[in-house]
């Protein structure tokens, strides 16, 4: 499984980006996608998921500013970001969760990620 992650940038505080990010390879039924972003010397933070039966969780610093939807025809999950803020400066991982038959647990996949800077 392959995930490509494209939209990052650089932005002004109060405006808005959208990332995509398309998945790949074995894709089955029952799966979570999502994005998680890291600042340098911080652990990974949950941003936002979304399950393939439309449950979204986000994460409290993201609610009422940021959106999460999904194609389960085509395997992508898109995050829109609007009124950005300095502190969402991070590169933002696309992930993807997924029970795979024959393997325990859920299996994790973890995009590149892509650089959001948040700037005037």
């Amino acid at each position: 499984v392959q995930l490509v992650e494209s939209g990052g940038g650089l932005v002004r505080p109060g405006g808005s980006l959208r990332l995509s990010c398309a998945a790949s390879g074995n894709i089955y039924g029952i799966n979570t996608m999502g994005w998680y972003r890291q600042v340098p010397g911080k652990q990974r933070e949950m941003v936002a998921t979304i399950t393939s039966y439309g449950g979204r969780t986000y994460a409290e610093y993201v609610k009422g500013r940021f959106n999460i939807s999904r194609d389960n025809a085509e395997n992508t999950v898109t995050l829109q970001m609007n009124t950005l803020k300095p502190e969402d400066t991070a590169v933002y991982y696309c992930y993807l969760g997924q029970v795979v038959p024959g393997r325990p647990g859920v299996v994790e996949t973890w995009g590149h990620g892509t650089l959001v800077t948040v700037s005037s």
